[in-house]
């Protein structure tokens, strides 16, 4: 948190927006087959032959997504390319390109657009996909980041949000919640900082969660796992929106209803002890508190020997017919309604 005064500063007016462009993308390798021409002409070419093509776009504001007293630039480089990703991997698809593109104020240096940049580049090397275009332009209120992606399925493999069946399990990966808090010792070290800017936060104790939120993983592993288990999901969706939400988009859509389980949640036990610290129930995190990029999807019965020892997968819960209506069920054993809260449930809870 604290800031190096003397850091070198280079006036973006300095390159223009082409000298900027050539050398913010100057680094950027291609490795798809399907890329023909990426950044340099006036369109990207792409060649797709036989697959279906999926496109997602999500945009990224300051002040709204992301507080840069907290998030490095290098990380919001690296979580903006990730958030896209996962949509294309909710689609069970395999990702092959993004588009960049970025609103600044003059405020930011040239330094502080590599650092961004450094970010985008180390999620496209990683996750294994091409940066063929975008914009820059300039901003009057900060920072703004748009991230399209592409991805390629084959027309049996795609899988949507509707097609989940009475009696299908409903699964998801990872653990949930976490990047909820780790945002709330964020939020919470900076208003320490505020009052005292010499305080040196102890974050060691929450190291995991606070990863969760800086520098979340997109599961591209699971669309290869269940390609390996020979199991295609009946429905699926990411979870950026908080668990309750995504359940009910699936069902929605799926015309079914649901009982989730609240005792097979997957908590990881710093966010229990988390929680336990700033007296906010686990579950109510898990429900409504998003930006997990987690996969929740749902699969036949025949196909539970399949995943079943799998440690990266936990069934939640079951799909059931629309007039059974959408609940959890408690460890209590009692049937509560399930409700797309978001972060509303959790701020008022605080409050």
């Amino acid at each position: 948190m604290i800031e190096d005064k003397n850091q070198e500063r280079t006036d973006l007016s300095q390159l223009g927006e082409f000298g900027l462009i050539d050398h913010l993308t100057k680094h950027f390798e291609i490795k798809q087959e399907t890329t023909i021409k990426g950044i340099g002409d006036d369109a990207a070419v792409l060649d797709f032959k036989d697959n279906q093509v999926v496109i997602t776009t999500d945009l990224l504001v300051e002040g709204v997504h992301f507080d840069l007293s907290y998030m490095p630039l290098k990380h919001l480089g690296y979580k903006a390319v990730v958030v896209n990703l996962s949509d294309v991997f909710a689609m069970n698809a395999n990702a092959t390109q993004i588009t960049v593109s970025i609103a600044m104020s003059n405020r930011f240096p040239l330094e502080a657009i590599e650092e961004l940049y450094a970010g985008i580049e180390t999620a496209a090397k990683l996750y294994g996909v091409d940066v063929v275009g975008g914009d820059t332009t300039s901003s009057t209120t900060g920072l703004l980041i748009s991230i399209t992606a592409l991805g390629t399925v084959s027309k049996e493999d795609v899988v949507y949000r509707n097609g989940a069946k009475p009696n299908d399990l409903l699964v998801v990966t990872g653990d949930i919640g976490s990047a909820y808090m780790g945002l709330q010792i964020l939020e919470r070290e900076k208003e320490v900082f505020k009052v005292n800017p010499n305080s040196q936060p102890d974050l060691e104790p929450y190291t995991y969660i606070i990863e969760r939120q800086l520098k979340p993983e997109a599961r591209q592993d699971i669309v290869k796992l269940l390609k390996e288990l020979e199991v295609k999901p009946t429905s699926m969706i990411d979870i950026s929106d908080g668990l309750s939400s995504e359940i009910i988009h699936i069902c929605k859509q799926s015309k079914v209803g649901c009982d989730l389980y609240e005792n097979k949640i997957p908590l990881d036990p710093q966010l229990i002890s988390t929680c336990e610290e700033f007296d906010i129930d686990a579950t109510t995190v898990a429900l409504s508190g998003g930006e997990d990029y987690e996969l929740l999807f749902t699969i036949s019965q025949e196909d539970f020997p399949k995943i079943k020892a799998n440690p990266n997968l936990t069934v939640i819960g079951f799909i059931t017919d629309e007039n059974s209506g959408m609940n959890l069920v408690t460890r209590a054993e009692t049937k509560i309604p399930l409700k797309a809260q978001g972060w509303n449930a959790l701020n008022n809870q605080e409050s």
